[in-house]
Formats: structure tokens, sequence, C-alpha cells
């Protein structure tokens, strides 16, 4: 039998405690996949995007600025691998790491709601 103390940290059930912990590792999750093109960049890089280019034109309305700066960061939260091809001229192959793989497949249901409430998320969108 597990303490409290040691056993996982596990969603909060209508019949057991809020775990805190749990709560606040939710709501980090939450966060980073929210950050504005975040999401949509690891999306791109799953579906097999490997150059900057490719990004850039997967994930429409992005400035090359923030591109880079997003795949920077997730870079070094360890979602995405990037590669330099010591080529003429060199190229860099930014790739999905298992983490971020990861991350959209547990976000995948969350895309497919999107799908069918497409209406929904149209309506007055100022975002």
């Amino acid at each position: 039998m597990t303490s409290a103390a040691t056993r996982p940290a596990s969603p909060a059930s209508a019949t057991g405690p809020v775990d805190a912990d749990a709560c606040t590792l939710f709501q980090r999750t939450v966060e980073l996949a929210g950050r504005r093109w975040s999401g949509a960049i690891l999306f791109a890089a799953v579906a097999g995007a490997r150059r900057f280019v490719e990004y850039r034109r997967a994930v429409h309305g992005i400035s090359d600025r923030l591109l880079t700066q997003r795949l920077r960061e997730l870079e070094r939260q360890g979602f995405i691998a990037r590669e330099v091809v010591p080529t003429m001229p060199v190229q860099i192959l930014y790739t999905a790491t298992p983490a971020g793989a990861e991350l959209i497949a547990a976000l995948r249901p969350l895309g497919e709601w999107g799908l069918r409430h497409r209406d929904v998320l149209e309506q007055g969108n100022d975002y």
C-alpha cells in the first residue's frame, strides 16, 4: 500500500480530495500547450515539418521572429530537437521529441472537439 506522499498524482475525482500538486501540474501543462503558436508548432512537427520554411507554411500568421523564438523555447523545454546538418548551405532541422509527440497525442481529443464545434470557435473570435 502506498502512502499519499509516495502515490503518483492523479486527477481529482468526484469522491476524492483535490490534489494540489496535480492541479498545479495540470495548469502548467495547459499554459505550456496553450501558449500562442506553441501547440500549432508542435502539431506541425508531429505532422512531419522539419525545416523552418515548412513550419512557416504550416503555422499561418506567425512571424519569422516569433517562430524562431517559439522553436528555441520548445527546444529548451525538451519538446523540439534541433539538428544542424553540415551541408552547403548548412541545414537546420527541427523535429518533435518523444515528449513533444506525446503532448500532441494527449491534445488530439481537444483538436477533435474543435473540429466538431468549429461553429462555436468561430463565433466572435477577437484573438
